[in-house]
C-alpha cells in the first residue's frame, strides 16, 4: 500500500467508503465486518462514514457503530487508522436525503458521533453538505468550535464549491484538511474544486469514484453501455491484467497528489481489489488515453 498525506497524517492512498455496509441492500453483519477487516488487512487506514449511513427512517449512526465494532474486533494494530465521519444530513422514512446544517443540529450530531465511535476525539469530522437554508459560515463555525474544544482533531467539508472551500479555509486555517466531492470518469463537475485543493494542499476525497464502471463489468445492457462509456478503462485494464476499477482509481490518483479515492465496498474481495490500485502505475500515454475518453 502506498500512502498520502491528509492534514499532516499519513493515510493509505485508497480509503474505504463504508456507506454500502449500512444502507439499502447492505450485507449481513458478518460480511460487513469481514469487508472492513479485509480493508485493514490490505493496508487501508482511512475509513469514511457518516451518521446518516443507515436505513431510511432508522436510528442514525448504524455505520459508525459498525466500524467501531469492526476496529474493536480486529486482531491487528489499528493505531494508524483514521475514521472520517460526517454530519449534516439525514435519512427520512421516505428514503430521501435531508440536509440539516444548523448550529444546534451539527453540534448534537458531532457529539453523538463521538459517543458512537467511542473515541476521545473524532479524527476527521466533515460537514456533509451545505444547507441552503443556513448561512455556510454558521455551519463552518460549529466545526471551528468543535476543533477549539478538542472534540474533533481535523475538519473537512463535502459537496462544496470553490468559493465555499475558500470560506472554510479562511475560517479554519490549516485545520481544514479535506474536501469530499463527487468525482469520477462519469462526473467531473468538481474540476475547479480539485484544482483548488491541489493549490491549497487539501486532501481531495472523491466519493462514488468509480462512476458506474463496476456495472460495466456485468453482463447485459449495462455491459454494452458501460463499454461504450468506459471502453478505454477496460482496454488499459486488459493490458495490465487488472480490473477496470483498479485502472479508474489509479487514474484518479494520478490527477493530483492530494487525491485519495474512497470507493465503496460491501464484499471483502471488492475492497481488496480496490486497494491494489495504490500500487498500479499507468504510463503517460495511458493517462492521456483515459483523460481523452473521460472528457465531460
Amino acid at each position: 500500500m502506498r500512502y498520502r498525506t491528509l492534514g499532516g497524517l499519513r493515510v493509505s492512498a485508497v480509503g474505504l467508503g463504508a456507506m454500502p455496509l449500512s444502507i439499502e441492500g447492505r450485507p449481513d453483519e458478518a460480511r460487513a465486518l469481514a469487508t472492513a477487516h479485509a480493508a485493514l488487512d490490505a493496508g487501508v487506514t482511512l475509513l469514511d462514514t457518516a451518521d446518516s449511513y443507515h436505513l431510511p427512517g432508522a436510528e442514525p449512526g448504524h455505520n459508525e457503530l459498525l466500524l467501531a465494532r469492526a476496529l474493536a474486533a480486529y486482531g491487528g494494530d489499528t493505531a494508524d487508522v483514521l475514521i472520517a465521519t460526517k454530519g449534516g444530513r439525514g435519512r427520512p422514512a421516505d428514503g430521501s436525503w435531508s440536509v440539516r446544517g444548523g448550529a444546534r443540529h451539527l453540534r448534537s450530531a458531532a457529539e453523538a458521533s463521538l459517543k458512537r465511535l467511542g473515541v476521545d476525539a473524532i479524527g476527521l469530522y466533515q460537514l456533509h453538505k451545505p444547507d441552503p437554508s443556513v448561512p455556510f459560515e454558521e455551519s463552518v463555525g460549529v466545526l471551528r468550535e468543535l476543533l477549539d474544544e478538542g472534540k474533533i482533531r481535523l475538519a473537512g467539508v463535502s459537496n462544496t464549491d470553490a468559493d465555499q472551500i475558500r470560506t472554510a479555509r479562511a475560517m479554519l486555517g490549516e485545520r481544514l484538511v479535506s474536501v469530499q466531492n463527487q468525482y469520477s470518469p462519469a462526473v467531473r463537475d468538481s474540476e475547479a474544486e480539485l484544482a483548488l485543493c491541489t493549490e491549497l494542499g487539501l486532501a481531495f476525497l472523491p466519493w462514488s469514484p468509480l462512476g458506474g464502471i463496476t456495472r460495466s463489468s456485468l453482463d447485459g445492457p449495462a455491459r454494452v453501455e458501460g463499454h461504450r462509456r468506459f471502453g478505454a478503462f477496460h482496454a488499459v485494464a486488459e493490458r495490465h491484467g487488472v480490473s477496470p476499477q483498479q485502472v479508474c482509481l489509479a487514474w484518479l490518483m494520478a490527477k493530483s497528489p492530494t487525491v485519495i479515492p474512497i470507493p465503496g465496498a460491501s464484499r471483502p474481495q471488492t475492497i481488496r481489489d480496490s486497494a491494489l490500485a495504490a500500487d498500479l502505475t499507468l504510463t503517460m500515454e495511458e493517462l492521456a488515453e483515459l483523460n481523452d475518453s473521460a472528457r465531460p
